[in-house]
């Protein structure tokens, strides 16, 4: 065995140890027991008898699961090894013998009586140790708002499909603030340095400081109660929550405090000055960086408790000082001694997006460095975007670390579909084959979840298979028929349609992050290309409509019809646009006036209507939760604003301006709809007036209509009925489909003349 293999052994033992167990085996047992009665009802849930034995695992030490019994009054018997694994073994015969669906859009769970019998004794064990889920970014495009309620939702979820690792981040800004206190800080100027709640994904990496905050007191305390409540749930589960570690970065202030520190100011971050960016890195070598990490980490555990993996990142999307291997392997060096120092058993789990997003300045001398400065085993990495850009393939495996193949899939929490279905497929498979691989789990790291829910399916399912699926094709089939509980062809159709063309993304330039000029500020200079044919989209999209009748009493199926026609509009805009661009730039002011009236006046009023038929896609639902967390006015205010700002301008001057764009009810009408009609009047009035366009002076009036969406408090427009139940299509989708793509349905008798 070659010294790379022998490393990766090791760092398999050291994680499994670390792992070891969160909870009893009677406590897990008792965990999914409640988890089935919340999820089916005590009755149905009576119906099944849940264990949890280690020695299931005996052999393999990787979670396992078993299933038997069932039909005529008997029990169906489901054991596991954790109680993750338990909770895998009864959504797989949900899935697999009942036809039950669990999904974050709305859950399918007819149970079919009496209940199947499984035939034979399933056994089942996953081929890898850690079926992870979360991005640090998640936490704030997804997770910012969130009550108890919503949290046990997700941890139910997260138990069902399998995962055993996640983060459990929320509250650490209480611990900081009780750490920078004690540290010699004054309140006003920790007060300064964290950001915003909607904006602390980035304070936590050093990416800002300062911007849309103050924290409320209150905030802290509704955290620190929430953390208490998530980790009790994931450690009675027997997940492991991974909590937070000192990364190095520390506020101005502490200048003040200590003004021999060794610190360095580092770069510009996303389009912000220095007022929000340009944060403070503590040197590794400073006397002062041990105290800072260790004085964390041990009040961070005093109060939550600790499964011994902590997250960290240094240099998230930001250059190092240096590129010195010394420099990069004493600051990764320095992370980790202040982890064992309170932890002697910590492992750091590390976000591997740094070597991805610069691969310019991480060659492989550097990345040595990093990887090589902490004990094999002891550093677990997140190859992040794995399903794109693995990093494992150009590192020999991260040089004997181990590490999690992650499908990242979302950028931003943007609607759009989108999906690179067979990479994902076959992706976990090709890094566990690969030569000396040092692979220990698969993950899921979306920026953003609620969206594209076939992908997840999919990728949490692998992380149980030993291979891909054999046809994707059939698979997809199965996969609606459970989602809306009964087979219809036309769906079905409808799906296979999608996988082909939508979730059929192939190569290194595949990003979930949507670009559609729907969501963009327009310009003349705006790219409309996608690597699908957008018929199969709108076919698609027709044959939803033709099995509405039968399927809409599903909650599943009228979200399904809802995102498919948003991005049927989607596609209708690219059309127009490109038809606004043409006729503007050969001086055809009729032909402009027409293209950019039907986008700018039919079909974004038209998609607004669709989308407040589902309350998934209202902007109200979202800032309602924002609202909600408020304990006053003001702060209900404050945190509204924090939401506009993230779906919108991304900073004051529109810094990372649409990065997270949503396609929402309320932002549709009161955000895209004002700027695309700006766009069209001030094409009209350049031709009309023989005055050129001037982009920049369009960017200052649109970023007027932008601030002024920011700073409203407008209250956004109500759910609406359910849209399907209806099978009315809004007639300014019915009557624009271009002649080209116009689907047969018999609604769409006429279409826009091209």
């Amino acid at each position: 065995m070659g010294t790379v293999a022998v490393a990766a052994a090791l760092g398999f033992l050291l994680l499994t140890a670390a792992g070891g167990s969160a909870g009893d085996e009677a406590r897990e047992a008792a965990a999914v027991r409640e988890l089935l009665v919340r999820l089916l009802g005590p009755g149905p849930a009576a119906a099944f008898s849940v264990s949890v034995e280690r020695a299931l695992a005996a052999e393999s030490g990787l979670d396992t699961y078993r299933l038997s019994g069932g039909g005529v009054g008997a029990r169906v018997r489901v054991l596991g090894s954790t109680g993750v694994a338990a909770a895998a073994g009864l959504h797989r015969y949900l899935r697999d013998f009942c036809g039950c669906h669990v999904a974050w859009s709305g859950s399918q769970l007819r149970l079919p009586q009496p209940l199947p019998v499984v035939p034979e004794e399933l056994t089942e064990a996953t081929p890898n140790r850690y079926r992870y889920y979360q991005n640090v970014c998640t936490q704030s495009y997804s997770f910012v708002w969130w009550d108890w309620a919503r949290w046990e939702q997700e941890i139910d979820w997260m138990a069902l499909n399998g995962i055993n690792l996640a983060l459990a981040w929320s509250g650490q800004e209480a611990i900081w603030q009780q750490v920078y206190l004690a540290l010699g800080l004054t309140q006003t100027e920790i007060d300064e340095y964290f950001t915003g709640p909607a904006f602390l994904a980035w304070g936590r990496m050093g990416n800002l400081h300062t911007w849309s905050g103050p924290l409320p007191p209150s905030w802290h305390l509704k955290q620190v109660y929430l953390q208490h409540r998530i980790l009790d749930r994931m450690r009675s589960f027997g997940m492991i929550p991974v909590l937070p570690a000192f990364a190095g970065h520390v506020p101005k202030a502490l200048t003040r405090v200590f003004p021999q520190a060794n610190i360095t100011q580092m770069g510009r971050w996303g389009h912000f000055n220095c007022s929000y960016s340009c944060s403070f890195l503590l040197a590794p070598e400073d006397p002062l960086f041990p105290v800072v990490g260790s004085l964390f980490l041990r009040e961070l555990t005093k109060e939550f408790g600790t499964d011994h993996i902590y997250g960290a990142d240094t240099f998230n999307e930001m250059q190092p000082p240096s590129s010195e291997p010394s420099y990069l392997a004493a600051a990764t060096a320095a992370v980790y001694q202040a982890m064992i120092a309170v932890d002697p058993d910590a492992v750091w789990l590390l976000q591997g997006w740094l070597f991805q997003h610069q691969p310019e300045f991480w060659g492989p001398t550097q990345v040595g460095a990093v990887l090589g400065a902490v004990p094999r085993g002891r550093l677990l990495v997140l190859d992040l975007f794995a399903e794109s850009q693995p990093v494992y393939v150009r590192t020999a495996s991260f040089q004997g670390q181990p590490f999690i193949w992650c499908m990242l899939h979302n950028f931003g929490g943007n609607h759009g579909l989108f999906g690179a279905l067979e990479s994902v497929n076959r992706g976990p498979t090709a890094a566990r084959l690969f030569p000396n691989s040092t692979m220990v789990g698969t993950g899921m790291t979306p920026e953003g979840i609620g969206q594209n829910e076939v992908v997840y399916a999919l990728m949490a399912e692998l992380g149980w298979r030993k291979g891909p699926v054999a046809d994707l094709g059939a698979w997809v089939t199965g996969f609606a028929a459970r989602r809306y509980g009964v087979s219809h062809g036309d769906a079905e159709a409808a799906w296979r349609l999608l996988l082909r063309s939508v979730y059929n993304c192939s190569g290194e330039g595949c990003s979930g992050h949507n670009r559609s000029p729907l969501v963009r500020r327009p310009s003349l200079e705006m790219v409309t290309d996608v690597w699908y044919n957008r018929s199969d989209v709108l076919e698609a999209w027709r044959m939803l409509l033709t099995a509405a009748p039968t399927l809409a009493s599903s909650p599943a199926f009228c979200y399904d019809l809802v995102d498919v026609t948003r991005q049927a509009v989607q596609e209708l805009v690219s059309w127009y646009y490109e038809e606004v661009r043409t006729a503007y730039l050969n001086k055809e002011l009729v032909p402009l006036m027409r293209a950019g009236g039907v986008l700018a006046y039919e079909l974004l009023p038209a998609l607004d209507k669709v989308l407040a038929s589902d309350s998934h896609f209202l902007l109200g639902s979202w800032l309602e939760q924002a609202r909600v967390a408020a304990v006053s006015e003001t702060e209900a205010r404050f945190y509204e604003q924090n939401s506009r700002y993230q779906l919108t301008l991304w900073g004051p001057e529109g810094n990372i301006l649409d990065y997270a764009n949503r396609q929402l009810a309320g932002l549709v009408a009161d955000y895209y709809a004002p700027r695309w009609r700006l766009f069209t009047e001030t094409l009209v009035e350049s031709l009309v007036q023989g005055i050129p366009f001037q982009q920049h002076q369009f960017d200052k009036n649109a970023f007027q209509l932008e601030q002024t969406f920011v700073l409203s408090t407008k209250s956004t427009a109500p759910w609406t009925a359910p849209w399907c139940s209806s099978l009315a299509v809004p007639p300014a989708l019915a009557y624009t489909w271009p002649c080209a793509w116009r689907p047969t349905h018999p609604r769409a008798s006429k279409c826009t003349p091209r």
